[in-house]
């Protein structure tokens, strides 16, 4: 190993070196990394509000790692693609990497860094909690067939002053900590406030349902398009969180989804619900289809820092 590693922002000539060791990232697991792709982009959006770091070998001869920080909110930070390469696994080269995001996280007013790691990534959870992560939250995807037929057995409004009220009540936003899906940052979660909400109402749309009182809400965070498998272009429409209160409720939430997935030409669907017994089951029961696994989010305390 190089007796000279430093840590730095990304430039474009590290391009090669990064897509060698991340190309094959989940091999084994039948999928591709996602860094390749979004390289360029990443070094196009670096600023203020975002920094992609590697880590120099020996004045640019090799690079040992790569994440890049995002500030999603005043004082909060997310941590992304945080990739070590192999040839320099095994000697604490992703403490350096993390630690170097939380030091910029904090030095821009962050108070907490936040990242996500699947359920099955075993060497990335003990990854970020060596790094100072702890365990904040755990979620799932339900996916809720488009459908511009689908019925609800409940009043449905777009009211974001309704969906609030329900959030703050809901065992969703106790077990997720108040995160849901961010608007901006793709595969980043967020405290959701009531402001979010009223840009959603605004920009994409909310959902509440009703039953003697807000008993159900989403929002649609963005539509995107993703090939399948076979290479085809699937167009995808993703809601940033989903809450209610009984499986009735649950059923009118998704019908109501299914029908403005459908109205933006949404071929599939991913709607963020909180991994508990009751939320799984819940949408197990009204047959609205839903992840294999879990994802989890982890959150650093940058006060200090």
């Amino acid at each position: 190993m190089s007796t000279s590693i430093d840590l730095r922002q990304v430039r474009p000539d590290d391009k090669e070196a990064v897509v060698a060791f991340t190309q094959d990232t989940w091999a084994e697991r039948g999928g591709s990394d996602y860094i390749p792709t979004v390289f360029d982009d990443w070094i196009a959006g670096d600023g203020e509000r975002q920094r992609t770091f590697v880590l120099d070998v020996d004045d640019g001869e090799d690079v040992a790692g790569i994440c890049q920080g995002v500030l999603l909110s005043d004082e909060e930070a997310w941590a992304q693609g945080m990739r070590v390469n192999p040839d320099y696994r095994g000697h604490g080269v992703s403490l350096d990497l993390t630690h170097g995001l939380f030091r910029w996280a904090a030095d821009a007013g962050a108070t907490v860094c936040r990242n996500m790691v699947f359920s099955w990534n075993v060497a990335g959870l003990g990854q970020s909690r060596a790094s100072g992560f702890d365990a904040a939250t755990e979620f799932r995807w339900a996916h809720p067939t488009p459908d511009a037929d689908a019925e609800s057995d409940h009043e449905v409004t777009t009211d974001p002053a309704a969906a609030w009220r329900c959030w703050q009540d809901s065992h969703a936003r106790d077990h997720l900590r108040g995160l849901a899906l961010d608007m901006d940052e793709s595969w980043a979660v967020s405290e959701l406030t009531r402001d979010r909400l009223h840009r959603a109402a605004d920009e994409t749309t909310t959902v509440a349902v009703h039953d003697e009182g807000a008993r159900a809400m989403a929002f649609r965070t963005r539509t995107y398009e993703r090939p399948n498998d076979e290479g085809e272009s699937v167009r995808w429409a993703e809601y940033g969180v989903g809450a209610w209160e009984h499986v009735d409720h649950a059923r009118s939430l998704f019908a109501a989804i299914a029908r403005d997935a459908a109205s933006v030409d949404a071929d599939e669907t991913r709607v963020l619900i909180p991994e508990t017994v009751h939320h799984v089951t819940d949408v197990a029961y009204a047959r609205a289809g839903i992840s294999d696994e879990p994802d989890f989010v982890m959150a650093a305390d940058l006060t200090d820092w």
